[in-house]
This record gives C-alpha cells, structure tokens and sequence, in this order.
C-alpha cells in the first residue's frame, strides 16, 4: 500500500459565514472538516465507500481565527477487518504567516462499505516507524475506553421500567 494513501490533508479557509459569537470559528465547522478529510483518508485506503462509526477524543485546542487557512491531516493509524482508525489533526496560520499551530485533534473510526451497506474488507495497515507504533498504540487505548464508555451509555440510555409493571422484577 503507497504510503501517499495512508494521509489525506485538506485546505479551507476560515470564512466569515463559520463565524461564532466569539468571533472564532464554529467547532461544528471544525467537525465538518475533520470528517471530511477521515473520509478521504478512509476511503483512499479501502479504496471504498466508507461510514463514521465513531468519533472521540476530539480537543480543540486553540481557536481558529476567521480569515486564517486551515488545513485538515489525516492519517491511517490502525486497521481492523473492514474498520480504519483514523487521527486527524487540525493546523491553522494565518495566510500572510508560515507557521503553522495545531487547534485541534480527534481520532474517527470509519467502516468500508459495499453497495449494499455490509462492512468490506480493507487492506492491513502496519506500523513501520516507532512514530507509527506509537499512535497505533494510542489508537488500541481510545479503543478500548470506547468500548468501556458504550458500556456506560448502554446502561444509561436503557429504557426505563415502568414502577409497578411485570418487567419491574426482572
């Protein structure tokens, strides 16, 4: 697999329609982006339709100033049988300047697809530098505290049993 596959990076510019009340960019806009270039990313390396499954550990930062160019990196950190995970990083500079200040981080599991909705097989994507072993890493630890958290919100979000009904004792 060409390592050119592995990494998506997008530009936008930060328009004064993302505007919030602060004057900095909306964090959903910041959102959109970081699941646009996931997509490319996941896409490029399944070479398929890919779905979010998950988005978590998003921080933000830094605020975004309007006006500054945004770029979007995306990166293949671990893959599954059909599932990529995939880290994305968030840089802005203001156009006149050439240095760049991450605002923002996230890791999205995406899922390869066929045309009829059923996870595909994606290629294996194996770390080769201890860079890469690293975020590998990283990415087995948000795993895990998802699954730990889809627990939690199971248990949350399960119906409740209505005081005095039959299901009450179970």
């Amino acid at each position: 697999m060409p390592a050119s596959r592995r990494e998506v990076t997008l530009r936008f510019l930060a328009e004064p329609s993302d505007v919030n009340f602060g004057g900095k960019m909306f964090g959903g806009s910041v959102m959109k982006w970081i699941d646009l270039a996931g997509f490319a990313c996941a896409s490029g390396w399944s070479g398929s339709y890919c779905v979010t499954a998950y988005v978590g550990g998003i921080g933000f930062e830094r605020p975004i100033m309007i006006g500054s160019l945004v770029e979007a990196r995306a990166q293949v950190v671990l893959t599954g049988s059909s599932s990529m995970h995939i880290a994305v990083d968030v840089y802005s500079r203001n156009p006149r300047e050439t240095e760049w200040a991450r605002t923002t981080h996230c890791l999205i599991v995406f899922v390869a697809v066929d045309d009829g909705g059923n996870p595909h097989p994606v290629p294996a994507w194996v770390p080769e530098t201890d860079a890469d072993r690293l975020l590998a890493d990283y990415a087995e630890d948000m795993k895990a505290q998802s699954r730990q958290m889809e627990a939690k919100r199971a248990c949350w979000l399960a119906p409740a049993i209505p005081a005095g009904s039959d299901q009450a004792s179970r």
